[in-house]
């Protein structure tokens, strides 16, 4: 199978659209030998936060001499960023050629997109012979594709209102099928919860017989020092350890809580023989890149901030309250909004999170299937008395919105992470790098 080919085919399984089980994973996995029982595990669900944390984890890890291999999802440039072992990302040669046999062996079945990724990735790591793996969830827990596996350690990051058509309505619902990937005896690590949904979890560990560690009660983030134009340190505190003057790369003082998460992390898995360095783990967590997420692009007319245009993938509640928080630390008052959504997302609340922020919304559609028109998103900005205007090609939104920003403000896309890739993609081709 061709490059293109193969990358073809993948995307075509799109048709067959999301389904939730484990029975296609299982039966993939099987017929090519359980590669996923060859590498101990570090699973991570959770609404919010879960790129973050697998970055630190495979950042952290591979500073300290392990092969560890990290699969994430989406992709915002490329297909193959959702395979990696350490900063490499898997050859599209080696895309192609799993594909095809995972094609062959998948024959009589209909394996969605997410499912035949799942089992790509999962036996590219055994055949590399990885010491380790990080794997985030898709959406889920319970019934996703990547719970097929018997982890060493589970993690569980902020939960919040997404995915309700899959999930469930309620937070409680979305709760418990996030919680699905805790399992019998095997340690979970909780991020920063609503006090209702820490006892729901804490009551699945328990019934699960697992250790858990809390946020706040077994492990936190004792002092933040800098601000957070110049860089925030952070002291982290675990059971075991205090972590002083952590400089953490990835912008937003919610990082702070994201490392902590995954220092908790490392300390568990010291006590199952995954040793590590501290002083290569305070360099890595200085090191750590997430593109797309609270990411500077273009020169600043602002001594004051990091560049002219923010991108950030914030598409749901939590995600767009901490960018608002972002801003508001920043200092920034006056932003020229690039936005789009998919349409299963709250595009009003989000429009209300930004409204007092932002100065105008060019409203755009995302480059997926089902997204929202942006002369509907403009006319929900404008009943929120916003202005706004819709635009048919984000190239037009993006020079727009340049072009109107005045010195003390900046240009924002955000609502989609495939419509940051997009503009990303745009941005760079004008020569306008981090």
């Amino acid at each position: 199978m061709s490059n293109d080919a193969a990358l073809n085919y993948l995307h075509s399984l799109g048709m067959f659209g999301i389904k939730l089980g484990l029975d296609n994973i299982h039966t993939l996995l099987q017929r090519v030998g359980d590669p996923h029982r060859r590498y101990p595990v570090i699973h991570v669900a959770g609404t919010n936060g879960k790129g973050s944390v697998c970055s630190f984890l495979g950042q952290v890890y591979t500073a300290c001499g392990y092969r560890v291999g990290v699969y994430t999802s989406p992709h915002l440039e490329c297909f193959n960023e959702r395979i990696r072992i350490g900063d490499e990302l898997i050859p599209t040669a080696t895309v192609a050629h799993l594909a095809a046999e995972l094609r062959s062996v998948a024959a009589d079945m209909q394996p969605t997109f997410f499912e035949l990724t799942t089992a790509m990735a999962m036996l590219y790591f055994a055949r590399q012979e990885v010491d380790l793996v990080v794997l985030e969830t898709g959406m889920g827990g319970r019934l996703d594709a990547t719970n097929v596996v018997q982890p060493a350690l589970s993690i569980i990051t902020a939960i919040g209102y997404d995915h309700a058509g899959y999930l469930g309505p309620t937070l409680a619902d979305i709760a418990a099928e996030k919680g699905g990937i805790i399992k019998e005896g095997v340690p979970v690590v909780l991020a920063p919860q609503e006090p209702e949904i820490e006892a729901q979890l804490q009551n699945m560990a328990r019934r699960s017989n697992a250790p858990c560690y809390r946020y706040g009660a077994d492990y936190r983030v004792a002092q933040v020092r800098g601000d957070l134009h110049a860089g925030l340190d952070f002291n982290i505190m675990t059971p075991q350890r205090v972590w002083p003057e952590m400089r953490c790369s990835l912008p937003g003082r919610h990082q702070g809580e994201n490392l902590a998460v995954a220092l908790m992390a490392v300390e568990l898995m010291e006590r199952c023989g995954v040793h590590i360095v501290p002083t290569a783990v305070a360099a890595a967590a200085a090191q750590v890149r997430w593109p797309g997420r609270l990411e500077w692009l273009g020169p600043s007319s602002s001594a004051a901030l990091p560049g002219r245009v923010l991108l950030d993938g914030a598409h749901n509640a939590a995600g767009m309250t901490a960018l608002h928080h972002y801003l508001e630390e920043l200092g920034v008052q006056s932003v020229h909004w690039v936005g789009g959504f998919k349409h299963d997302k709250a595009a009003e609340h989000m429009v209300t999170l930004l409204r007092g922020r932002a100065r105008k919304l060019y409203a755009v559609a995302p480059p997926v299937e089902a997204a929202w028109a942006p002369i509907e998103l403009a006319q929900i900005a404008r009943s929120h008395e916003l202005e706004a205007e819709a635009f048919s090609r984000i190239e037009h939104a993006l020079l727009c919105a340049v072009n109107s920003c005045r010195a003390d403000e900046i240009v924002l896309v955000a609502g989609s992470l495939f419509l940051v890739a997009q503009a990303r993609r745009i941005l760079h081709a004008y020569s306008w790098g981090t």
